[in-house]
């Protein structure tokens, strides 16, 4: 509930502090005298946009602050999302600076309007007759509904399905997406794969190849200068060796001469060894290579082979076309396995569609059941709101589709008139039909669940006489489970108020300010007596102000 509100700089409103109690209040003033300000200055505090036109003197800051009692409105988890600290006692602030610029605060700490606009709708509920149309949509009756039906933890269930179902089948979308892309290069891409795997790869293998090749395709060039070089070494006459050997023994008998030459002779030692080690090695590699035209021709053709393979894939070693084998593998793989998790998904989807179900036709259960006493209770008000013939024909049918709080369709029709036809509110109601259907809901309600506080704006336009004193009636029982505002012109409505204020304006200093003042019985009794009658009060007219709140 509101508990005080203070303004400062706002429009024709200078600085203005007041508390307000429990139960039903009221206002009253003059047509023009500010209450719309009042509204204004409220609209700001939960959310509203503001601009400097808004402002009384915009060289100083225009201020707007409400302390309001949460402690029945169940905010803790609002306070934790949003990162706040939680008061029993919560102080909303807005400031409009000179420059324009907004700021928002909730126990002091800055949050956004959109937080504050959020908060804002758990703790006030601002009702004119011009925007009594929310009655007329089918979310607003189904939210009536099930407060009726005390539907809430299965709503809540259902919600939390509705959302794993939608996550569920974006999932499948996903996967059938890309399977049908992975079909569509799916064979191309097994191609691939089984071309790269039947050959067989191995790193290093490339280099190995081309040495093999240049080997065979050159067998008689090598015999014939490996051959030759043997020769060259072992020949009888003037072999390497040979001249080697002599000149071996020369300098192995000088050698004892002197360390020089004993150097010198090991040196020619160890060559001479080499040379023997390396002809043995020349003859054994002349012995074994031997021209072969099969295996030169295999050779050839895998290195075409893999020649081809690195062309394709636009790459130049062996260890890329590994890589690519195996990405190609992984593609193939989750082609397949697609399949799988496509129908393991719509398994899941089915499941949860089940549970969906179950939970949609508890809700369907409770809503039928309450239907009924919804509309009765809506008729008996309206009677006493003076709509005698006003009736309500209702259907509520389940259908496949999930809808976002059931699987419903729900018809709520109305006639005004008797044996007349029926027809859906927002085409056949007219705007004072509508703010009492909008006053009688709004009384249902507040036995069922704990409303914000309500704010009625002259929804009493066009009520006069016994209507009147019924709809006070309601007022008042209303304001038993919450705290009840009523701007308004009736001075049936004005006295039944616990508290009643008056919005009127003064002009100071040759200026002209709004001002709201708690009026003490003595001055209730003057101000109804002039709703009553006008400004000439008249003894009358006083009498009937206060029987009316004595009342």
């Amino acid at each position: 509930m509101l508990r005080s509100l203070s303004i400062k700089n706002f429009a024709l409103i200078e600085q203005l502090q007041v508390s307000f109690d429990t139960g039903l209040i009221t206002i009253t003033g003059e047509t023009g005298a500010g209450k719309s300000l009042l509204l204004g200055a409220l609209g700001l505090l939960l959310g509203k946009r503001a601009d400097l036109s808004s402002v009384k003197d915009n060289s100083i800051k225009c201020t707007i602050e409400g302390v309001f009692d949460i402690k029945k409105y169940d905010l803790d988890s609002f306070f934790e999302e949003e990162d706040l600290d939680y008061e029993a006692e919560t102080i909303i602030r807005r400031e409009i600076l000179p420059s324009g610029k907004s700021r928002a605060f909730i126990n002091d700490t800055p949050v956004t309007l959109n937080s504050l606009n959020k908060l804002g709708l758990r703790l006030i509920d601002i009702h004119s007759q011009h925007q009594t149309l929310e009655v007329t949509t089918n979310d607003f009756q189904f939210k009536v509904l099930d407060a009726l039906s005390e539907s809430g933890r299965e709503i809540e269930s259902y919600q939390r399905g509705l959302a794993l179902l939608k996550q569920k089948e974006k999932e499948e979308r996903i996967l059938v997406e890309s399977q049908q892309e992975f079909i569509k290069e799916h064979d191309y891409n097994s191609f691939l794969f089984n071309e790269l795997e039947e050959a067989k790869l191995k790193s290093g293998e490339l280099s190995e190849l081309e040495g093999r090749y240049e080997t065979l395709i050159n067998i008689e060039e090598i015999q014939e200068r490996l051959s030759g070089s043997v020769s060259l070494i072992s020949s009888e006459e003037v072999g390497v060796s040979d001249l080697l050997n002599t000149i071996k023994t020369n300098t192995s008998k000088v050698a004892p001469y002197s360390t020089v030459l004993k150097e010198l002779s090991d040196r020619i030692q160890s060559v001479y060894i080499e040379l023997e080690d390396i002809n043995d090695s020349l003859q054994n590699e002349l012995e074994r290579l031997e021209a072969d035209p099969e295996q030169l021709e295999e050779v050839s053709q895998r290195l075409q082979m893999i020649h081809n393979l690195q062309t394709k894939h636009a790459v130049s070693s062996i260890d890329e076309l590994v890589a690519i084998k195996e990405e190609l593998q992984e593609k193939v793989i989750k082609t397949e396995s697609l399949s799988g998790d496509i129908e393991l998904i719509r398994k899941e989807i089915e499941t949860t569609k089940e549970q969906l179900d179950k939970v949609a036709i508890r809700i369907h259960e409770k809503r039928t059941k309450a239907l009924p006493t919804l509309v009765s209770e809506l008729e008996d008000i309206l009677k006493a709101l003076g709509m005698p013939n006003a009736t309500f024909k209702t259907s509520l049918e389940l259908q496949d589709k999930y809808l976002a709080n059931g699987k419903e369709v729900l018809e709520f029709l109305f006639s005004a008139n008797k044996g007349g036809s029926f027809g859906e509110l927002k085409k056949v109601a007219s705007g004072g039909e509508l703010s009492r259907i909008m006053i009688a809901i709004k009384a249902i309600l507040s036995r069922y669940t704990q409303l914000p506080t309500i704010i009625f704006d002259e929804i009493d336009t066009g009520v006069s006489g016994e209507v009147a004193h019924k709809m006070a009636d309601l007022m008042i029982r209303m304001s038993k489970n919450l705290q009840v505002f009523s701007i308004t012109h009736l001075p049936q409505i004005a006295a039944n108020g616990q508290s009643q204020y008056k919005v009127f304006k003064e002009d100071i200093d040759n200026t002209t300010v709004t001002r709201l003042k708690l009026l003490s019985e003595d001055d209730r009794i003057k101000e109804i007596a002039e709703m009553i009658g006008g400004k000439n009060i008249s003894d009358s007219a006083l009498t009937h102000a206060k029987s009316l709140l004595h009342h």
